[in-house]
Parts: C-alpha cells; structure tokens; sequence
C-alpha cells in the first residue's frame, strides 16, 4: 500500500464503515483520516500521492458503501469543522449538522428552517444542493470555503458549484470545510414554530425510526436547474414505486418501507448488495410499469463483496 503523510489529526488503515453510515453497511476503507483543521487537511492532501483516491464522507445518512469498502483515503470531518455563526449571514462548518444550523440561526433570527429535517451535515447538503418544503440550498447559499485536491485552500462563490437539482460541479477530491448563508431575517419565535411543525410532519409521513437513508430516487420530473420546484407537472418517486406494486417489497434484509415507498430500508441484516440489488429491481420494475427511469439519489460508493 503507499505510503501516506504522517498528518496531527487521526489516520486509521482498514477502517470499517458500516458503523459511519446511517443504513449500517459497507466495508473498510483502506484509510480514514479524521483531520485535525482545515490546515492539517490541507498539508495532508498536498503531500499526498496524487494517484490516491480521495472520498469525502460526512455522516453517511445519504450512502451506500458497498461491502467491499472503498479504496483510497476516505475523508471525514470531525469537532474542528464544526462551528456555526449567525449574525446577518450564517456560516458553518462543513461538518456541523443541517439541524444544528437551522436552529442556531433561528436563534439569531435567520431562517434557514428548510435545513431543520434534512439529515446530514452542511457540506453534503451543499454537495448534494439539499432541499425541503419548497427551499433549496442553491437559493440561499453565498459561498464555500474548499480544500482542493492539491491541498489548495479557495473561497468560491456559491454560482460556481453550479447547483442543479441534488447535484454540484465540485472537483475530484475538493472537500467543502464551510459555507456561508444569505439567510432573511425572521422572528425566532415564529421560526421555531415553524421547525416543530416541520418535525412533526415528517415524523407523521417518514419512517425516522427506521434504518434508512432518505429519499432513495429522485422524483424525476418537475424541477428547475436550481432544484426548485417548476410550473411543470411533478411526478413523485414514491407514487411511481407504489403504482408498479413495490412497497414493502424485499430481498434480502433489504426492504421499500411500507410506510413510505420512496425509503429503502435495513430491515435486520441487509448487506449493501440486498441494498443496491432491492433498488435496481424498483428502477426495472417502474421502467416497466411506467416507462419512468428513476435516478438514486442515495449515493452508492465502493467496491462489491
């Protein structure tokens, strides 16, 4: 294996993954670095053999790792990529969880609310232009602050990202360490009633209890390039997976929640084949019903068993 820089932050060989993803599946990367700041994340990457493979991971609540793992260095962000502050804009840490910042800004009378049910952290809602009750990120995202693949350190302005519906033009191997919000100003009250409406509806209609990672497909049609909803007719994922008779559907320990069509779930002891193979069947299976393609949105990393 190359060798790698000896950085201050934690550099673990064989890591398993499982236990970093939200569904509980996956094999070891063949390394995970932990950096210690965004100075050791940048001295590590610039000493680092080009030809190494970089992955960044946040909390793994929108991934399938494959059972074979990952090859390369796997990178997560931990307590020092973590800090939000509120003021007229809104910045935090890549590795600060979207709800975490929903509220801190709430608090200082900013409404970044639509962050408030979206699992993971800011640098994948970035990645990934997350969105929610009719917001998206690329609306209200000013800039981000990234470590390039080469150990560069570069301010970006959010139309550079180019943000599409749940996607963005980052480099190979960029990691997003922060990124500032232009958020409007809200009463705090108002804005926590909001968030606890918001919660309790997703708890009414989502199986939060369950291990999933969200929203498997993306609903195929109906949005703009920013990710927002268009004048256009908007067909839902889930309505497609029930209409070809797939909820509930299982294979393996893999399962289509019977609560809501659009989650694959670990129902007890699912490999990230069950996973990926209960998926592709959903996606033949509506092709065939509807002539509709649906598109992961879960992410699916790695190497097969």
């Amino acid at each position: 294996m190359t060798e790698l820089p000896t950085p201050r932050g934690t550099l673990t060989p064989h890591r398993p993954l499982a236990d970093l993803t939200w569904l509980r599946v996956g094999g070891p990367a063949d390394w995970l670095f932990q950096p210690a700041d965004e100075e050791d994340l940048a001295a590590f990457l610039a000493a680092l053999d080009p030809a190494v493979p970089v992955f960044p991971m946040g909390v793994g609540s929108n991934l399938i790792v494959r059972d074979g793992g990952i090859r390369g260095v796997v990178i997560r962000l931990g307590r020092g990529f973590n800090a939000i502050a509120a003021a007229e804009t809104v910045t935090a840490g890549a590795a600060a969880l979207d709800a975490h910042v929903a509220r801190r800004a709430a608090e200082a009378g900013r409404d970044l609310t639509f962050l408030r049910t979206i699992p993971g952290t800011i640098g994948g809602a970035v990645r990934m232009n997350a969105g929610c009750y009719g917001s998206y990120v690329a609306e209200l995202l000013q800039s981000v602050r990234l470590v390039l693949r080469d150990g560069t350190v570069a301010d970006w302005p959010a139309a550079r990202l180019q943000l599409a519906y749940r996607q963005s033009s980052l480099p190979d191997g960029a990691v997003i360490t922060a990124a500032t919000f232009a958020a409007p100003p809200g009463d705090p009250a108002a804005l926590a009633a909001r968030m606890d409406d918001q919660i309790a509806r997703r708890d009414a209609s989502q199986p939060t209890k369950d291990r999933t990672a969200g929203s498997t497909f993306r609903n195929p049609a109906g949005f703009s390039s920013t990710g927002l909803a268009s004048d256009t007719h908007e067909m839902k994922a889930w309505s497609l997976i029930d209409a070809a008779g797939l909820r509930g559907a299982r294979l393996g320990g893999a399962q289509m929640n019977p609560m809501h069509a659009n989650f694959l779930t670990n129902a007890g002891g699912a490999t990230a084949a069950d996973l990926e193979m209960l998926g592709e069947e959903v996606r033949k299976k509506v092709y065939e019903n509807s002539a509709i393609t649906l598109e992961w949105e879960i992410m699916r990393v790695g190497d097969p068993a």
